[in-house]
């Protein structure tokens, strides 16, 4: 009899609520990424706490460390709405997303991570972009801006950049066709495969950002890093299911778009005095080589790599009917401006 009160009691609450217009239903996201927590996913979790917050949890991003899709998978999952919230690296799968890839270049020039984040912004509302992610019924709702990348190995250290000829390097996108060009082996997988493939002989070197390098592990099996090789980064936006968003109530989608500035401001906070601050000091402690390069031969570089990767990457998407040579040059004034 109790329980029978109770649940009549339930109902009135209900039919009083939706008459009065006060209930709102709880949505819930999820959110695909992997690994683990780490620099690169700070602007997801101070995301998810805005949007619960603004909403009073009647909007929740569930963050999915790998249980939901494989890091090369998650543009897919996407598409096909096992997901609504995923984190992607356009390198993973350049053949998918090929005008994305043009802020995987080498050598562009960006400086630091706040002018990572406004020129991939001003990319992704590119409307060549928007119609690329229109085919995988996904919308770009921010980056995750990662400074340049080095790279770190194991074995005898580099002296100069005709040392990495025939070293096997971990590279995705325009870092691997820049490593190439110095006759070293690019070899693309995915980051949670790497410190495996390390271990194995099967690579002697990774490419990545300093937070990659002490979440995945590269540290432990390496002896020697490049200070300033700096070719370029990977692009990794965060992109949400098309049909997802317009379901959501206009609160929810003010609450989701409104975090995203103070969620990137957090990421860019965290990444410097979290991650840059304390790699130095990580290297020195581990007693790993650092292998800095002259002016010289990074001129020199430069001149072999950026023009004409840049001229290969336009032939290339102007042969597949994209505008390439417009993406290309609205990047540089971009980053010019």
């Amino acid at each position: 009899m109790a329980h029978t009160k109770s649940t009549l009691a339930l109902l009135v609450v209900l039919v009083v609520s939706m008459l009065t217009g006060t209930v709102h239903a709880a949505t819930e996201w999820h959110v695909s990424l992997w690994g683990q927590r780490r620099a690169f996913t700070e602007h997801l979790e101070k995301l998810a706490e805005l949007v619960a917050e603004k909403t009073n949890g009647d909007f929740t991003l569930n963050l999915s460390y790998g249980g939901l899709a494989k890091n090369t998978e998650n543009l897919d999952g996407i598409s096909n709405g096992d997901f609504e919230m995923a984190q992607i690296c356009a390198g993973y799968h350049p053949e998918k997303n090929p005008l994305l890839t043009v802020l995987e270049l080498p050598f562009l020039g960006v400086e630091n991570l706040a002018q990572e984040v406004e020129v991939s912004m001003a990319l992704y509302h590119h409307p060549a972009v928007v119609r690329e992610m229109e085919q995988w019924n996904a919308i770009i709702l921010m980056p995750s801006p990662l400074p340049q990348y080095n790279v770190i190995g194991q074995g005898r250290a580099p002296a100069s950049l005709d040392d990495f000829s025939g070293i096997r390097v971990r590279a995705t996108g325009g870092i691997g066709n820049a490593l190439a060009m110095l006759g070293a082996q690019p070899t693309p997988m995915p980051a949670t495969e790497v410190r495996q493939a390390m271990n194995s002989g099967a690579i002697e070197g990774a490419s990545f950002a300093p937070h990659a390098h002490m979440s995945f592990s590269t540290l432990d099996a390496s002896n020697w890093w490049t200070t300033n090789l700096n070719p370029g980064t990977v692009n990794c936006p965060v992109i949400v299911n098309t049909d997802a968003l317009r379901r959501l109530s206009s609160n929810h989608r003010r609450a989701l778009a409104s975090s995203v500035p103070k969620a990137l401001a957090h990421y860019i906070t965290y990444y410097n005095q979290e991650t840059m601050e304390d790699w130095l000091p990580t290297l020195e402690e581990r007693d790993i080589e650092l292998v800095t390069f002259s002016d010289d031969e990074l001129g020199r570089l430069r001149v072999l790599v950026a023009q004409p990767a840049a001229e290969a990457w336009i032939r290339q998407q102007t042969e597949r009917g994209l505008p390439g040579r417009e993406l290309y040059e609205f990047v540089i004034s971009t980053l010019n401006h």
